[in-house]
C-alpha cells in the first residue's frame, strides 16, 4: 500500500502519528511524509539544521521524506499548493492519505488540511498539468497534532504497542525543538502518556488516536483489537 503523510512542518507526522508511521513501514508499506514548509524560523533552528533533523527522523521511522519549501507561518491554501501535493499523490501513487485533524489554532495546520483535502480530487483528473498518473486515494485520515488545548474524540485508534521507542526517538531527533528549548521539553512526556492513555482505551500497552469523515469496513469481526 502507497500511503502519504502530509504534515505543516518537519516533526507534526512524528508527534502526531510517529507510531503509526513506524509500524506501517514495519509492514511493508511504502509511507512518504511530504511537509508542507521547511518549519523555520524558529528560535534554535535554521532550514539546515531542521532538514538535517528531519532526515534523521524519516530514517528512524523508516520511511522517505519530501518538503515543498511552502513559506512558514504564511501557508495558503492555493492552487499552487494543491497542485504541488497533488502531483506527490500521483508520483507515489497513494492510496492512503494522513492529514492533519481539521480543528486548530495554527493557521498552517488549517491551510495543510484544506490543501490535501483538494489535492486529493485533483490528483485524479486527466486533463491537468500534473506529472503521474491520476489517481484518487480511497482513504483520507486526519491524525491529531492539533494546538487546542482539547482532548481528541478519534473515529479509531491503532494500537502502536513495541512502537512507542521509534515514535520517541523520531521526536527526540528534533532537537532543535524538544531538547534545547526548555518549554517544549515536556511535550515529549505528554506524548508518552498519550500513547498509554489511548492505548487503554483499547486493552494495549499504547495507541495514537484517528478520524474520519468516510466509514471504513472491516473484512471480519475479529479483526477488532481485544
Amino acid at each position: 500500500m502507497n500511503i502519504l503523510v502530509v504534515g505543516p512542518h518537519p516533526d507534526d507526522q512524528e508527534l502526531g502519528m510517529g507510531g503509526t508511521i513506524a509500524k506501517l513501514a514495519a509492514q511493508g508499506h511504502n509511507v512518504l511524509l511530504l511537509d508542507m514548509t521547511n518549519g523555520e524560523p524558529t528560535p534554535h533552528g535554521s532550514p539546515q539544521v531542521r532538514a538535517k533533523e528531519s532526515a534523521k527522523a524519516a530514517q528512524i521511522l523508516g520511511v522517505k521524506r519530501q518538503t515543498l519549501d511552502f513559506p512558514n507561518r504564511t501557508l495558503q491554501h492555493s492552487i499552487e499548493a494543491r497542485h504541488a501535493v497533488a502531483g506527490v499523490i500521483r508520483e507515489h501513487q497513494a492510496n492512503i492519505l494522513f492529514v492533519p485533524f481539521f480543528e486548530d489554532a495554527h493557521p498552517d495546520h488549517i491551510a495543510t488540511t484544506r490543501i490535501a483535502e483538494d489535492a486529493r480530487f485533483d490528483a485524479k483528473l486527466t486533463k491537468i498539468d500534473l506529472p503521474g498518473q491520476p489517481i484518487y486515494p480511497k482513504w483520507l485520515f486526519y491524525y491529531y497534532c492539533t494546538h487546542l488545548r482539547w482532548v481528541a474524540d478519534p473515529s479509531f485508534l491503532v494500537d502502536i504497542t513495541g512502537f512507542e521507542k521509534a515514535k520517541r526517538d523520531a521526536i527526540l531527533a528534533y532537537q532543535s525543538q524538544f531538547v534545547l528549548p526548555e518549554s517544549n521539553r515536556q511535550v515529549v512526556s505528554r506524548i508518552d502518556a498519550a500513547n498509554v492513555y489511548f492505548g487503554s482505551r483499547i486493552g494495549t500497552g499504547a495507541a495514537e488516536p484517528f478520524f474520519t469523515k468516510e466509514p471504513i469496513g472491516l473484512t471480519a469481526i475479529d479483526t477488532l483489537v481485544q
